[in-house]
């Protein structure tokens, strides 16, 4: 999945002034990344933590690496109907409305 978008300027602005803080966070993300759940199912929960954590930036950034996956409108859709019940309405209207930011 090399198509993947870059990272947005600020994100290499942030890398350049913290090397050591970006090596750590890449090997988090490998280490997130190795285990028994595939690149789709990870993104997608991914998204469902941002949304959680009420991120925008981060709702945004994993909604753009998953429609570069060939995640659906209506698999996004569903991590918001998912989410509903444990966010409650406000929180989960907000991350819809970021998702749809972007599609």
């Amino acid at each position: 999945m090399s198509d993947l978008p870059k990272p947005p300027k600020t994100h290499h602005e942030f890398v350049a002034a913290f090397p050591e803080v970006a090596k750590a966070w890449e090997a988090i993300a490998r280490t997130g990344k190795s285990g028994p759940l595939d690149e789709k199912t990870c993104r997608l929960v991914k998204l469902a933590l941002a949304m959680g954590a009420q991120q925008e930036g981060a709702v945004h950034a994993s909604v753009r690496k998953g429609l570069a996956m060939g995640i659906s409108r209506e698999e996004l859709d569903q991590v918001v109907a998912l989410a509903a019940g444990t966010l409650g309405f406000p929180q989960t209207v907000a991350a819809f409305t970021w998702i749809r930011d972007l599609l």
